[in-house]
């Protein structure tokens, strides 16, 4: 089980990607459908109100993970930085959910969660912002890149501000789609990673002090 906090920052073009919001994409992304009922056995969960449950707890200048009062917080306290953590699992095809919001730092922030992390830095992210973008994406080491578009989207489906977000993602085969509150808002194609663990992230763009609590986090079969 690997509970090392993982921190470290993702290229400039990532933090321009938000305020270029209005590059052409492919027709997947724009149009919503509404999610289906999930049926699924469960393969992992957690409410974090048991501490020992396998999620890192970790302090720096930079930024921390921990359990706090029945929810998981990530904090990030250094711009153009994300901080990402998992529970030592492994999968192949999953659905993850979650429930998001922001307690503290700006809206242009970013969050959500990971799967197939086949290395300590190698994953697909989902990620949603505070003032209503998404994108689905690739970390490879250093480079971060965004599948199927050149920058993130809105989305009039995000709850904007400190309201709660219910995340869904899709690691199917080759197929990766973001569900928000409900409805589809996002889905690309990429067949690389296959298999991995599951996780959380939370980042940063020019100003730190993003802090996103995550609570009933679930993993079902597809």
């Amino acid at each position: 089980m690997n509970l090392a906090l993982t921190l470290r920052k993702f290229f400039p073009l990532l933090a321009v990607l938000a305020a270029s919001a209005g590059a052409t994409l492919s027709c997947k992304f724009l149009i919503p459908e509404e999610q289906p009922v999930q049926t699924g056995a469960v393969l992992f969960q957690d409410d974090f109100s048991d501490p020992s449950s396998g999620w890192n707890q970790v302090s720096t200048d930079t930024g921390s993970t921990e359990y706090d009062d029945g929810v998981y917080r990530i904090l990030v306290n250094e711009s153009n930085t994300d901080i990402w953590s998992k529970p030592g699992q492994s999968f192949e095809d999953a659905v993850i959910e979650v429930e998001a919001f922001k307690v503290g730092g700006v809206r242009d922030n970013r969050f959500g969660v990971i799967c197939r992390a086949a290395s300590e830095d190698t994953f697909y992210t989902f990620i949603i912002s505070s003032d209503g973008y998404y994108g689905i994406g690739k970390v490879k080491g250093e480079f971060y890149e965004l599948i199927g578009t050149d920058a993130l989207l809105p989305s009039e489906d995000i709850e904007k501000g400190s309201a709660i977000n219910r995340i869904r993602a899709e690691c199917i085969g080759d197929r990766l789609a973001l569900y928000v509150n409900g409805v589809k808002i996002g889905e690309v194609n990429d067949s690389e990673l296959v298999s991995g663990d599951v996780g959380l992230i939370a980042g940063t763009y020019n100003e730190p002090g993003t802090d996103i609590r995550f609570d009933n986090f679930i993993v079902r079969q597809p």
